[in-house]
């Protein structure tokens, strides 16, 4: 995973046993009355979490700054999460987590042509980096080497779980001669150059300032990076 330049440290996070995860953010039946709210509570920490993360890095961030952005007391984080490193997993989970989701909702059943199916995981994939609120999957891609190794076994389950999506419809393109690499390298050189579009891709200007910046939206992106990789047949 790529590394973000350093930070400068400014939290205390002494590992302790993590706290039970929530994966919804509705109660369950027949929780007692309150589950909502807290449930909703631990959703908004995640959130801004993720966004101070991707603007400040993880080091540079204190549970102090994320709690001051939901409106909580300076401790109150700690009632959802032992340390900023769970919190820290729990941004990473939930990008993995809905970039599972709307892939799935993308790709829909198994009748899919391979080439349009990859056509959807590029531009759905560009959408998870870049869509508005989409903070969860660049944390992952700089903070990665900030979390414990104990908390990054859930993340890479979920990880391999996307990227076995990924690789069975690169297999498909190989096996149909619309793909000249080899199928894994493939997948890793792929994601490697989308993921790098967080580093230097911003949204789409206005109309009377987009022909001066030369910027294309991603759609347009999508769309050049799927030229560039499929060999597709031409007709005769």
């Amino acid at each position: 995973m790529p590394a973000k330049n350093p930070r400068t440290a400014s939290d205390s996070t002494a590992t302790r046993t993590p706290a039970r995860r929530t994966k919804a953010t509705r109660a369950p039946r027949g929780a007692e009355p309150g589950a909502n709210d807290t449930l909703n509570r631990r959703a908004d920490l995640v959130r801004v979490a993720a966004r101070l993360f991707r603007e400040k890095g993880f080091d540079g961030t204190t549970i102090r700054d994320i709690a001051h952005a939901v409106g909580m007391r300076s401790g109150s984080p700690f009632y959802h999460f032992a340390n900023k490193h769970e919190l820290l997993m729990a941004v990473m989970e939930e990008g993995l987590r809905l970039g599972l989701e709307r892939t799935r909702d993308a790709l829909g059943d198994d009748t899919m042509p391979a080439a349009e199916r990859f056509r959807q995981l590029v531009r759905v994939h560009y959408g998870i980096l870049h869509d508005t609120g989409s903070d969860f999957i660049p944390v992952m891609l700089y903070d990665w080497r900030s979390l414990p190794s104990q908390y990054k076994r859930r993340i890479i389950e979920l990880k391999d779980r996307y990227d076995a999506i990924w690789q069975r419809t690169l297999d498909d393109l190989q096996a149909q001669g619309q793909l000249r690499a080899d199928a894994k390298l493939a997948r890793l050189m792929i994601l490697g150059a989308i993921n790098f579009s967080a580093t230097w891709y911003r949204a789409k200007p206005s109309r009377s300032a987009r022909a001066a910046a030369g910027r294309v939206d991603l759609d347009e992106l999508a769309a050049q990076t799927v030229a560039l990789v499929l060999h597709e047949a031409r007709p005769s």
